[in-house]
């Protein structure tokens, strides 16, 4: 999923997340960082779903989107999930 974000011209950083869902057990959760000059509204976010239907499962779709400046990483450059998942937690 995250591969897939990647190749679309808006997206310079991405990480995927499992969130909890009452429906589905867990949906997917993506945290992207856009290239300039793309900015993070409803028709960017239902376009990177559409774009990630065509090419994977049509399961596997990001059902959230969050646009965010920065992804937290480790020192050696790995993103932390768990922060990830703590935000979507409060």
């Amino acid at each position: 999923i995250e591969d897939t974000l990647l190749n679309h011209p808006a997206v310079r950083y991405v990480a995927v997340v499992g969130a909890p869902d009452p429906q589905r057990t867990e949906i997917v959760c993506a945290f992207i960082v856009l290239k300039p000059p793309y900015r993070g509204d409803d028709a960017l976010m239902a376009e990177l779903q559409r774009h990630v239907r065509t090419k994977l499962a049509g399961h596997e779709y990001p059902r959230k989107v969050y646009f965010v400046d920065e992804l937290p990483m480790t020192s050696t450059g790995k993103v932390v999930r768990k922060a990830l998942r703590e935000k979507l937690n409060r």
